[in-house]
């Protein structure tokens, strides 16, 4: 349960604000594509149109040129008219023919591929529009040369007279101009008329004066351009730019595929996924991995727990031991004192039957008083141990004091020279005469070195089990007023990580149930509450010697 929720947590602080930075990032981004793409598109327009009505105007400045350089007169002549339709061409290779009408619409003059000389056309639409208004330029049509073309009309009032002159654009030059437009691969531009005719072929497919089936929407005013996305009849997404010409006359119409269009769009909306799937793969595995790593050390601090609390309750339970043990050394020892008057009573008692005569000099006799002999014996040394115990479990308050070590250390060797004899360990005193005295409590001093002792001891049996095993015990002056104690084994060894660890509290290198950890943070304390320092150096499989420097009491 823990570790989900670790990982939940893991995951959705970092995912949550990362997906609103690229959603934020995604939605600007992509906005700014595409109002650049529209805009670009409308510029391509605006061109595009200023170009075509650039075209139409031109070709009108033309004809007003002629209208207004020569005379009807002059322009009925047909071979005067061959001379201005050709320096006219020469300025534009747009027009395909030049004709001259009088104000009744009689074809007076016509220079061109057709014979039109003398057609009446009164009555034609684009006749009247350029007697009524002065200049017209009309859709394509078909006329009487049954070809899709479209004209330009301009009038002269000359006399009270109006007369007009009339040219045909050349439909290819005017499509390749229209159709001019590049835009990606698939970006087009035609004309329609207000009905939707085409005036222009598109590259798509199309022909001049059929109804285009797209559904084109048109701009509000002259100059407006309209942008929108529309299908077209095969079903395709396209981006559609309109606007109008010739004054709402024709619509010029510019589209691109969608898709074309916004290709950069789709470009980056794929980066996008693809950051956010590695994106959100890398918070999902960190995630992970330091989900592991916390339940990890989560379950070793469970673990260090219990075995602390294993060790709190060992340490409890040799307290007890301890005040226990001086309980009994208590106890042991006024029997002790009994025995001992016992035996003093006897040693009286055979003293004055000797001297009485009533027991006489035998083998039997000289028995009983080597018996009596190592019963003293006995009796003295198990008086030595429980006042050694009493001693390492008295609870008093500290008493220092002036400690001699040149007998101190000797004294304690003792008390673990009989365990040592049992497991085959040597143990080498080199204490020298000039050891100089230290100022502390004798108790905390005994147990500082009955501990070193015994840990010394315990990794020596590891090594070495019942044979081979050495222990030294050194002291002598140092430097600067101080003295050095050094026990040194060759055991097991210390491993450098736990070496820089053994003196903190409850940490031991023994098995579990063999070591409270408290030993040597214990004995720390003890030497550092005596001005004093203690460090540790080790081998593995050579030994470890510990090192303690106390002032001196001098």
């Amino acid at each position: 349960m823990m570790r989900k929720i670790i990982l939940t947590s893991m995951i959705l602080v970092p995912l949550i604000p990362f997906i609103l930075a690229l959603g934020t990032g995604y939605h600007y981004f992509t906005t700014s594509l595409e109002n650049s793409t529209i805009s670009s598109l409308q510029r391509i327009v605006e061109d595009h149109r200023h170009m075509i009505e650039s075209f139409l105007k031109e070709r009108k400045h033309d004809l007003d040129f002629i209208l207004h350089s020569y005379t009807f007169e002059y322009l009925s002549q047909h071979e005067k008219l061959d001379g201005v339709f050709n320096h006219l061409q020469g300025g534009s290779h747009a027009f395909v023919d030049l004709g001259v009408f009088n104000e009744a619409g009689v074809h007076v003059a016509y220079h061109g591929p057709y014979s039109l000389r003398g057609k009446v056309y009164k009555d034609e639409e684009w006749f009247k529009e350029v007697i009524r208004h002065g200049y017209y330029i009309s859709d394509i049509f078909l006329g009487y040369r049954q070809i899709p073309h479209f004209v330009i009309a301009v009038t002269r009032e000359e006399a009270d007279k109006k007369w007009v002159v009339r040219t045909t654009i050349d439909t290819v030059t005017f499509n390749n101009i229209v159709k001019g437009v590049r835009i990606g691969k698939t970006g087009e531009a035609y004309i329609l008329n207000a009905n939707g005719i085409l005036q222009t072929e598109p590259r798509s497919g199309g022909k001049l004066m059929d109804k285009h089936p797209d559904n084109i929407e048109y701009p509000s005013s002259n100059t407006s351009i309209k942008t929108f996305i529309n299908k077209d009849v095969k079903g395709e997404k396209y981006l559609y730019t309109t606007t109008w010409l010739q004054n709402k006359k024709w619509l010029l119409v510019v589209r691109q595929e969608r898709a074309d269009a916004f290709k950069a769009l789709t470009s980056a909306v794929y980066l996008i996924v693809l950051i956010s799937i590695t994106g959100g793969s890398a918070i999902v595995a960190v995630a992970y991995y330091v989900t592991n790593l916390i339940v990890g050390r989560m379950e070793k601090m469970d673990t260090a727990k219990e075995q602390l609390n294993q060790q709190l309750i060992g340490a409890s339970r040799l307290a007890e031991l301890g005040e226990m043990s001086a309980g009994f050394a208590h106890e042991i020892n006024n029997p002790l004192q009994i025995i001992k008057n016992e035996q003093s009573l006897i040693e009286m008692n055979l003293s004055e039957l000797k001297e009485t005569g009533h027991l006489k000099e035998s083998e039997s006799l000289a028995e009983l008083e080597d018996s009596m002999d190592q019963i003293t014996l006995q009796i003295a040394r198990c008086s030595k141990i429980t006042q050694a115990i009493l001693k390492f479990g008295r609870q008093d308050e500290p008493k220092p004091q002036n400690i001699d070590l040149r007998s101190f250390i000797p004294e304690i060797t003792g008390m673990v020279a009989q365990k040592a004899v049992v497991h085959g360990i040597s143990i080498e005193q080199d204490i020298a005469e000039n050891t100089y005295p230290v100022h502390g409590d004798s108790a905390q001093l005994q147990q500082v070195l009955v501990n070193l002792f015994n840990n010394a001891m315990d990794a020596i049996l590891e090594q070495h089990g019942t044979s081979g095993g050495k222990l030294l015990v050194k002291a002598g002056p140092k430097e600067n007023n101080t003295v050095e104690i050094l026990i040194k084994d060759n055991g097991v060894g210390i491993s450098p990580e736990s070496l820089n660890k053994i003196f903190s509290p409850f940490f031991t290198t023994k098995s579990v149930g063999k070591g409270t950890g408290l030993g040597l943070s214990v004995c720390y304390g003890i030497i550092n509450n005596m001005h004093g320092s203690m460090e540790a150096s080790s081998e593995i499989g050579v030994g470890t010697t510990f090192t303690i420097l106390l002032p001196a009491a001098v």
